[in-house]
């Protein structure tokens, strides 16, 4: 691997962000430094656990800034150093306009869809469960507005069957770092001109809250596989089953769509350890 010059902070804090970090690094790009959020409690003992791009900035001896607020403070040390280029991808927080344009070439982000299909938080999400099967990534310039910004490169993807959410999630950064590394040394030396979006033709997805994942099992089969792809890892689809008087809450983990119907395989019921869904019913019915 020949590392390239381009001098660049990385922002980002999931699983997503560091698809795309693997993505460029294999390409030659590591970033000076990693921008994340703070950590913070995870799991049923809430324990502080680093973010994913934390874990990985330490692997990679890599600097992490992790900043409470993007305040003057988080300013004045992010303009210290001359930066070619700033590089966000799921960083989990509104970045203002006076940070973006601290790089002598501003500030790109990496989306997964096609924008201005798509914009906000859980594009992925989003198009397992509208079925958006002819979709993309994104790399735009970021302005003030959320995912407003000139476009700078997009590649098409089209799905077959849905996977699962994190799955798709893989495959969307491995494409988005890929692109990125294509287009990165062209951007700084200000060869690429961008392409202002089509605004009248935006659509939007919303945070995701873990009550959008409860299944109606006597609703569309394909909807409700939808939403087991779309929610698997978090918030995990699930339903109830009433037993002895009392309900009971059943995430599922694995599920297939088959000649029309929806095939529930594993299952996490609550206070159990994952299983076969239909061993899970033939307790029931003991």
């Amino acid at each position: 691997m020949t590392l390239n010059k381009i001098n660049f902070a990385f922002w980002g804090t999931s699983e997503f962000s560091v698809y795309i970090l693997n993505s460029l690094k294999e390409r030659g790009f590591l970033p000076s430094l990693i921008v994340s959020t703070p950590d913070k409690p995870q799991g049923r003992k809430l324990e502080i656990k680093p973010t994913h791009t934390k874990v990985w900035a330490l692997e990679n001896n890599i600097p992490v800034f992790q900043p409470e607020k993007l305040n003057d403070e988080a300013f004045k040390k992010l303009s210290e150093e001359e930066w070619d280029v700033f590089i966000v991808a799921s960083y989990g927080k509104i970045i203002p306009e006076r940070f973006l344009n601290i790089p002598k070439s501003k500030t790109l982000n990496v989306h997964p869809s096609l924008l201005p299909e798509l914009r906000g938080p859980s594009p992925i999400e989003s198009c397992i469960l509208r079925d958006i099967k002819h979709t993309g990534i994104s790399i735009m310039r970021l302005d003030k507005e959320m995912d407003h910004g000139p476009l700078v490169a997009q590649k098409e993807y089209s799905v077959n069957e849905w996977p699962k959410r994190e799955d798709l999630e893989k495959t969307f950064g491995d494409i988005g770092g890929e692109l990125l590394a294509n287009v990165l040394p062209d951007w700084v030396s200000g060869k690429i001109e961008t392409k202002e979006q089509n605004h009248s033709k935006a659509t939007y997805c919303k945070k995701i809250e873990k009550q959008e994942a409860l299944l109606d099992l006597s609703a569309d089969p394909y909807e409700n596989f939808r939403k087991i792809q779309a929610y698997s890892g978090w918030p995990c689809a699930f339903f109830f089953v009433k037993n002895n008087e009392r309900n009971i809450r059943v995430a599922v983990k694995d599920a297939e769509f088959k000649n029309g119907e929806l095939v529930i395989t594993r299952v996490i019921p609550e206070g159990k350890k994952e299983m076969n869904y239909q061993d899970f019913l033939r307790g029931l019915r003991q």
